[in-house]
């Protein structure tokens, strides 16, 4: 990482920080919670400065024992309803798969690693249901057959930017921003 605190903060710089923290909690340094709470100012730092001091009091971790960053997660409900919901960590891309059941997906207090994300949806019979944060931009790619796509609410360009891909068979994916539009419990 580059020293000059004043220069901007690359995606490389932030996953190299987050390396430092999976470690560090892998090793019982961190605590979950300290974990997300650094991982998100990680990945919200604009200049390398402000990544700084977010792993000064961890051990520095050499380039061989840098873990890959999770790249891809899957979340599946199968005849079941599903709740991802609170602080929890995304990946960069997360595969959503849902048959005759119900998947419902918060980012609202999610850590999202970096300024893009793509949800892969795939939907048989079912229901996908995945609430934004307010300041997102959302790209829907997706396509649909017998069934329903839903994308509400505004868009901000200086929100994460969410790509939702994939396809739906006799099923409804609805991307909401509102906390009343649907139950989360």
């Amino acid at each position: 990482m580059t020293h000059d605190p004043d220069l901007r903060a690359s995606d490389a710089d932030r996953d190299r920080v987050a390396a430092v923290l999976g470690e560090a909690l892998a090793t019982g340094r961190l605590t979950s919670v300290e974990h997300a709470d650094r991982l998100d100012v990680a990945y919200t730092a604009m200049t390398v400065g402000e990544l700084v001091p977010i792993t000064r009091d961890l051990p520095e971790v050499s380039a061989s024992n840098v873990p890959a960053a999770i790249e891809r997660q899957v979340i599946d409900s199968t005849f079941s309803k599903m709740v991802r919901k609170g602080r929890w960590v995304a990946s960069r891309n997360v595969k959503l798969t849902a048959r005759f059941g119900a998947l419902i997906i918060d980012l609202s207090d999610a850590v999202l690693p970096g300024r893009e994300i793509t949800l892969e949806t795939s939907a048989w019979f079912s229901k996908v249901i995945i609430r934004v944060p307010d300041d997102a931009h959302v790209i829907d790619e997706g396509r649909s057959i017998f069934g329903k796509r839903n994308i509400t609410g505004g868009s901000a360009a200086d929100g994460p930017l969410i790509r939702v891909t994939g396809a739906s068979k006799f099923s409804k994916v609805i991307v909401t921003r509102g906390k009343d539009d649907w139950n989360l419990h």
